[in-house]
């Protein structure tokens, strides 16, 4: 799964690029047959892309130069092998970006003059994904999770285990271990630790692996609040909190070895940690929202609350999925026009309200229409 950061986003959706913006959305596969079925997928909605590019009177050799970089990621086979749910690809005459994300997009082609970002948003917002960090002395795996699917991301530039911190080794009579008994090859078996009594050197030397972690963690994880549940034997859990730096560590984790749990029990117990804390915070959101209503911090006006993103000023926002509202932002007259249906140059005010409340510290919460309180076209919480 591709990391959304803060500089891709901003790139992606809220800069101003060259010409016309191509969004392409897929579903894709992780294994199996269908992988083979994705490129010609893809390949399929550049043709098609490339067919409205024309009928909006394109020269062909601007399409040919536009469509060089998707063309070059159709043809990486590396690409295609390592693919999540869905794929989401963002091209126009000065960039390319893309998202592996495990969210199963129906497919989409959207030419306008901005990047369309709505079918990201439940995987961009406050409630779109969790983490799951699952040690023990002998694995540790970081996986990320959505109310539906999970994905293991591959950690880099960090031990992963006690051994690979210490190669050098912990004197023995600090740990429980057995070693030396014969595999079935032949040969000696790696010590496996078991740690049920840690020793004050054993501890020490896991404290400093954890702040490795730790630090790869924070430089890995996306910017915003996703929770992240530790996965670990009892012992392990108050040393790893000892040294955390990761603001939104949940005070449960999933108790027992890790080492023995699939990634859908992971996951499946991860959730049930995480859905109460989500639900929480939508609702401690909508009741923020009806208690300062009147007093000049709130909007259910699609008009200020474009504006007022644009200035950074939106502390949090609901707005609905699958619903667009079209117009045109002018930052330079500080100016909105909106209009019944998608005419040409017209962006989705919702999707532009959403992206920059994002990239200036707000919350959003992408919900159904009815769950948008007093079912608003949207409605925002103003900082001032």
């Amino acid at each position: 799964m591709d990391r959304i950061n803060l500089d891709r986003l901003r790139r992606a959706f809220i800069d101003r690029h060259f010409g016309w913006c191509v969004s392409l959305y897929m579903p894709t596969h992780r294994a199996g047959k269908e992988t083979e079925q994705d490129p010609i997928r893809f390949k399929n909605l550049l043709r098609q892309a490339q067919e409205r590019l024309q009928a909006k009177d394109m020269r062909s050799a601007q399409i040919q130069d536009l469509f060089n970089a998707p063309q070059r990621l159709l043809q990486d086979q590396s690409f295609w092998r390592k693919q999540s749910d869905g794929l989401a690809v963002f091209f126009s005459e000065d960039t390319l970006e893309f998202f592996r994300v495990p969210i199963d997009f129906p497919e989409l082609i959207v030419v306008s003059d901005r990047f369309h970002a709505k079918p990201l948003l439940r995987q961009l917002t406050s409630d779109g994904t969790f983490h799951i960090l699952a040690v023990s002395q002998n694995q540790l795996r970081l996986l990320a999770g959505t109310r539906d699917t999970v994905d293991e991301i591959e950690l880099e530039d960090v031990p992963l285990n006690l051994s690979e911190a210490f190669p050098e080794g912990i004197p023995e009579k600090q740990l429980q271990f057995h070693t030396g008994t014969r595999s079935t090859s032949g040969g000696k078996r790696a010590a496996v630790f078991h740690g049920h009594e840690l020793g004050n050197e054993t501890k020490n030397r896991i404290r400093q692996w954890f702040r490795r972690v730790d630090k790869s963690l924070r430089d890995l994880l996306p910017e915003g609040s996703s929770p992240l549940v530790l996965a670990a034997v009892d012992n392990l859990f108050p040393l790893y909190k000892e040294v955390n730096t990761y603001p939104f560590l949940m005070d449960e984790g999933i108790p027992g070895n890790p080492e023995r749990m699939k990634p859908d029990e992971l996951h499946q117990k991860a959730w049930a940690i995480v859905e109460p804390v989500f639900k929480q915070e939508r609702e401690d959101g909508a009741a923020r929202y009806r208690q300062l209503a009147g007093t000049g911090q709130t909007t259910a006006e699609v008009t200020e609350a474009v504006l007022a993103a644009l200035h950074g000023r939106i502390e949090l926002v609901f707005v609905p999925v699958g619903v667009q509202v079209w117009g045109r932002l002018d930052p330079e007259a500080q100016t909105v026009d909106l209009h019944k249906s998608h005419e040409p140059g017209d962006e989705d005010i919702l999707d532009f309200t959403a992206i920059q409340t994002l990239l200036t510290g707000g919350r959003v919460y992408a919900v159904s229409p009815e769950e948008v309180p007093d079912q608003a076209p949207l409605a925002a919480v103003l900082r001032y």
